[in-house]
């Protein structure tokens, strides 16, 4: 009788476990099962080097977002980026969406500056007005070689 009460007390002890590990793989790896509180506008921009899914959107350093996926736009040949936003936050018409590097060599984000229009973006809906990323190494190479003035 003890030894089915040790066996009983262990198998409750690692379902317990078990569900303490899903949970945390839920909550940290950002997966969504009941339902999806986002949205999302799709952005283009001429370069994105650097940039990764699961980066950060941010509105006035608050983080209100990520990007959900990036792809190359075969037509214009643009990276067209698609950004999953939160339902409260409401994206007006003329919204800049730029990349932005978090200090001098850090991890690329998004940064969403708002407009003046009163028209919203909906769900599904583009960002006309992107910055791409400066290339540091670029601006580098013209400053050695002269062909900045």
């Amino acid at each position: 009788m003890k030894r089915v009460t040790l066996e009983a007390a262990v198998g409750l002890f690692m379902l317990i476990g078990l569900i303490c590990v899903g949970y945390l793989t839920i909550k940290l790896g950002k997966i969504e099962l009941l339902g999806d509180d986002h949205y999302k506008v799709v952005a283009k921009f001429y370069s994105v080097s650097g940039l990764k899914p699961g980066a950060s959107v941010e509105v006035a350093g608050v983080e209100v977002g990520q990007v959900d996926s990036i792809i190359l736009d075969k037509e214009k040949f643009m990276a067209k980026v698609l950004l999953k936003i939160q339902n409260g936050v409401e994206l007006s018409e003329d919204v800049i969406a730029s990349v932005k590097t978090a200090g001098l060599i850090g991890d690329k984000f998004i940064k969403l500056s708002p407009g003046g229009s009163d028209d919203i973006i909906p769900p599904g809906g583009e960002i006309f007005e992107t910055e791409s990323s400066l290339d540091i190494e670029e601006l580098v190479g013209k400053y050695v070689f002269g062909g900045v003035e």
